[in-house]
């Protein structure tokens, strides 16, 4: 290698302490020849967009910011079931899952019976094995319902049945199981000295054993379990203080025909004609479907026995035994209605969920009906012609006549987990970005509206009037922008104003307080401009200084005005989201990614339900640091100064 070509290849760091070569300056200056002498001739514009489009890290960054604005903007129009106000005490604080319709592949081939009422499923094979799926943590308490006791593992058991927090399972030997949460008498031994609204778990379950045979129905509710026996005996125990009538019906023991549990209430029937519940006037009703008007019970089973019951949240669905359907309960009125049965055809069996019912009918159809905000009562083709099928919390089951599992619908999981009121943190960061983005854009609106007129006026009039709005802008500068805005936010939630109005109120807030540095900015360079030849030619033709200012001298500054418009963006976007986080911008329920991350200052939520800030903060730092690096990128390929080659 000659010696030119050495020094020419010299590192940056012997530039550094020792300068370039006159090799160096040479191989630069023959490159600059080489280009120049084919160098077209493009507009400006041509030009930026080249430039831009050849830093890769930029594009992947507009790409992103694209993305992101798609998703915001378009992805609501597509969340038709979606409401800021959604609860679900249920689905509460549930980290990201999608297991929630994975049977497990051992079980699918032989199931016996499946149930759940939370997060998680509890699933049994006609081998008597236990299999559960699902979300099976149980929040900070470090239980996982998932951890099978040993003693029921090696037991062949008959019954199982899921509640919200624990499980509950029948060997053939009439041995009663249970694990899970135990807190509050969900099973196991407890003193009901110790606190009298826990009925604690009966000791001949405890102690000894019963007749798996004549188990009729086990079903477990909120931190309760209930064993209903053929001759009517029953067992119950757990949290009283969920069920208003709990001892009411416990009175009831040797008499019931069913029992189930809604949110609230035991349901039990007598008789198949007497229904007890704890709230007269909404059970005592009942009706042939969802929409119709309502008799009085008695009435309307005219001598038919009521033969099971099954519930939800707040209805409950009853089954004649003449084949038809019964309901009483406080139906929302956007669920969706039972079908309509064929000519001949019957319900041969109905399972519940948290707010759906399933029915199998004679003729092999499958169908749901209630809330469809989950999916719940989207039945695929693959259902039907099933023989029999099985309810969860928001997932039903269809099965064949090999017990093969058939077809799944209804809730799969959370991509993002849920919060602390049961909400899907994915759909609320979608919706919360959308809200984001537009007090960001609008306020950024607000502030370069005020930032140009006043800076084109300050810098091309000069003098007097630049003194004075100099010295404005000072004022408004030296103002302490985030606790203002604090201050001004707190006035705010005193006032007997709308959630809309005060968001209205920020948006504003925000574009007033951050105009000062684009005022500036376009200050500097209409001192500049107005010397030039053309300012001078437009005074010469008389044109209003209003024009030459606005009209000649703006348009040549413009692509200052954008980078800084889109530097701004992102800034305006991270104050919403700290306002919102201290509590002084856009509140609960309205979503914004600021309030999303509220919960992480709390050491608890910091450490066990890390998905309800980290993912909302992922999404505001990737779109913020994308958009700066857009506005940067645009800074550099808009500067005719720039040379990318030094």
């Amino acid at each position: 290698m000659s010696k030119k070509n050495s020094s020419a290849k010299r590192s940056w760091l012997g530039r550094l302490f020792f300068g370039g070569s006159k090799g160096l300056a040479d191989d630069i200056e023959a490159k600059r020849a080489a280009k120049n002498d084919v160098e077209e001739i493009v507009s400006p514009v041509k030009q930026i967009v080249r430039g831009f489009m050849e830093r890769k890290l930029a594009v992947g960054a507009l790409c992103v910011v694209i993305a992101m604005f798609l998703l915001v903007f378009i992805g609501p129009l597509f969340m038709t079931t979606y409401t800021d106000t959604y609860t679900e005490v249920t689905q509460a604080n549930l980290p990201p899952t999608m297991s929630m319709l994975s049977v497990p592949s051992e079980l699918k081939n032989d199931i016996k019976m499946i149930d759940s009422y939370g997060s998680f499923s509890v699933g049994l094979s006609n081998a008597g094995k236990v299999y559960v799926w699902g979300a099976t943590g149980l929040g900070t308490t470090g239980i996982d319902v998932a951890d099978i006791p040993e003693e029921v593992q090696n037991e062949k058991i008959a019954w199982v049945a899921a509640g919200i927090d624990h499980i509950v399972a029948v060997g053939e030997n009439g041995k009663v199981y249970a694990w899970g949460a135990n807190k509050l008498g969900q099973y196991g031994y407890f003193d009901p000295a110790v606190n009298p609204n826990i009925a604690p778990e009966p000791d001949e379950l405890l102690n000894g054993t019963i007749d798996a045979s004549n188990i009729k129905k086990i079903t477990c509710g909120y931190q309760a379990t209930a064993i209903l026996m053929n001759d009517g005996t029953l067992y119950m125990w757990g949290n009283k203080n969920t069920y208003q009538n709990f001892d009411t019906v416990a009175t009831l023991d040797g008499k019931l025909t069913d029992i189930d549990f809604t949110l609230n209430y035991v349901v039990a029937v007598t008789d198949g004609n007497s229904v007890y519940t704890g709230k007269r006037g909404l059970y005592d009703q009942m009706r042939d479907n969802m929409g119709s008007a309502t008799v009085p019970l008695r009435e309307f089973l005219n001598g038919r026995k009521i033969t099971s019951i099954y519930a939800t949240s707040k209805t409950v669905c009853a089954l004649l035994d003449d084949g038809t359907v019964g309901f009483v309960g406080d139906f929302d009125t956007s669920s969706k209605a039972m079908p309509k049965l064929h000519e001949g055809e019957e319900i041969v069996k109905i399972v519940s969920g948290t707010y759906h019912y399933t029915a199998l009918t004679s003729e092999g159809r499958v169908f749901s009906w209630g809330s469809n905000t989950l999916g719940q009562c989207k039945v695929p083709d693959d259902a039907q012609g099933a023989s029999d099928i099985f309810g969860g919390a928001f997932q039903s089951y269809a099965v064949d006549s090999n017990h093969e599992l058939m077809g799944t619908w209804g809730l799969k999981g959370y991509l993002f987990g849920t919060d602390n009121y049961g909400a899907n943190v994915a759909l609320r960061i979608i919706q919360g970005g959308k809200m984001t983005m537009t007090i960001g854009a609008i306020a950024v609106i607000i502030s370069t509206i005020i930032g140009i007129i006043i800076g084109c006026i300050s810098g091309y009039f000069g003098g007097k009037v630049d003194m004075f709005l100099m010295r404005f802008t000072e004022i408004f500068g030296a103002i302490p922008f985030l606790p203002f805005a604090m201050i001004l936010s707190a006035l705010m939630a005193q006032m007997d104003i709308s959630e809309n109005e005060k968001i209205f109120i920020l948006m504003v807030i925000l574009g007033l307080l951050s105009w000062t540095g684009l005022a500036r900015l376009v200050r500097g360079q209409i001192l500049l401009a107005r010397e030039q030849e053309y300012v001078t030619a437009a005074k010469a033709m008389g044109l209003r200084e209003s024009r030459i200012a606005f009209r000649h001298i703006l348009p040549n500054i413009v692509s200052v005005i954008f980078v800084t418009l889109t530097l701004d963006f992102a800034t305006c976007m991270l104050t919403e989201s700290t306002l919102s986080y201290l509590g002084f911008g856009v509140t609960y329920p309205r979503p914004t990614w600021g309030n999303m991350l509220n919960g992480a200052n709390n050491s608890t939520v910091i450490k066990n339900f890390w998905w309800r800030w980290l993912f909302p903060a992922i999404f505001l730092a990737i779109t913020c640091i994308c958009i700066n690096i857009v506005g940067d990128t645009l800074r550099d390929v808009m500067d005719p100064k720039s040379d990318r080659d030094k």
